[in-house]
């Protein structure tokens, strides 16, 4: 449904020089350097599929985005979304899609969401039927119906989101890219559209690149991931790959009763793994995945346990640590 094959993309931009006398200088005479946003990324998202784009600041995620919805062009490569070309932008590519990004707006600032809908019903030649229907849908899943009618700047960040997301789905895509959909969002309001994209993937079935630098989003509703560094793909696979090929530790933490002592020849926690933290309240430890049963057992047996947790590395310390390994790679 979406190919990308060996996409690139540069940009030229101005070299600055510092100071005020480079300011003077470049005036009279710039120095241009090449930018590789993108190098030869290649990757296919089949229907039904929520693939996760992440990398640092920078490393080329929004540009691939734009490429693919046909905003920009590449300066090589070649890409198919559904059939078509997405820099030829042709109409009936345009229906079968919908860009979703957190930072900007496409819904009119003084106009309630329900006209803004309208005038996108008449955009997108919806048939009156399926129109209902489909508001009435995403309405209730995104529990907005009561505000449908309040002039879009009075909303909440969480509701106008939510509005946004109504106005890029009215359409049916099969098509969505998602470009930061949570950023800038309370907890609540950020659980509540990873809930709706859920329900909507379950039962609309489209294809979906989600770029989010929240890592509970890409937790919760990818299965796959690419990670960009420096425009290249260092990674990708199924999430739980990363977990299981790249977590070589777990973290074993231990809450301690109140006011029980602690035998003084409990022995050296080092011999059991790495301590981060171990004081009269808590013991965690950094344990090998093939040590956890006796760590834990150990742990157990020396204090005076009141609960033990044992938890999977965050997987956003995981990522970092493909990309640096991957870029210490690199000639």
């Amino acid at each position: 449904m979406i190919r990308a094959d060996r996409l690139s993309k540069t940009f030229r931009v101005h070299k600055k020089a510092p100071g005020f006398v480079g300011s003077v200088k470049s005036l009279f005479r710039r120095e241009w350097v090449t930018k590789h946003a993108v190098r030869e990324v290649s990757f296919h998202v089949g229907e039904g599929e929520i693939v996760g784009l992440v990398g640092a600041n920078g490393a080329g995620k929004t540009t691939i985005v734009k490429m693919l919805a046909g905003i920009i062009h590449p300066t090589s490569g070649d890409s198919e979304v559904l059939g078509f070309r997405p820099w030829e932008r042709d109409n009936r590519f345009r229906r079968q899609i919908a860009l979703v990004m957190g930072q900007k707006q496409q819904l009119w600032w003084d106009l309630p969401a329900a006209d803004c809908f309208l005038l996108l019903k008449e955009i997108y030649r919806i048939p009156d039927a399926a129109y209902r229907e489909r508001l009435d849908y995403l309405a209730t899943a995104l529990e907005v119906t009561k505000e449908l009618n309040v002039q879009i700047r009075r909303l909440s960040l969480g509701e106008r989101m939510k509005m946004e997301l109504i106005a890029a789905l009215l359409h049916a895509p099969r098509v969505v890219f998602l470009d930061e959909p949570t950023i800038g969002l309370d907890l609540t309001a950020q659980r509540a559209i990873r809930d709706f994209l859920l329900k909507y993937r379950e039962d609309h079935r489209p294809a979906m690149i989600l770029t989010s630098h929240y890592m509970e989003d890409i937790e919760t509703l990818c299965e796959r991931l690419l990670i960009i560094r420096e425009g290249e793909i260092v990674y990708d696979g199924r999430l739980d790959a990363v977990v299981a090929n790249f977590a070589d530790r777990k973290l074993v933490t231990a809450h301690l009763r109140a006011g029980e002592p602690i035998a003084a020849s409990n022995g050296n926690l080092a011999d059991l793994g790495d301590v981060q933290e171990a004081n009269e309240r808590v013991v965690t430890l950094s344990v090998p995945r093939t040590q956890v049963a006796r760590a834990a057992s150990e742990i157990l047996r020396r204090y005076p346990v009141a609960d033990l947790t044992i938890e999977e590395a965050d997987i956003g310390v995981i990522i970092e640590r493909i990309m640096r390994a991957r870029g210490d790679q690199k000639p």
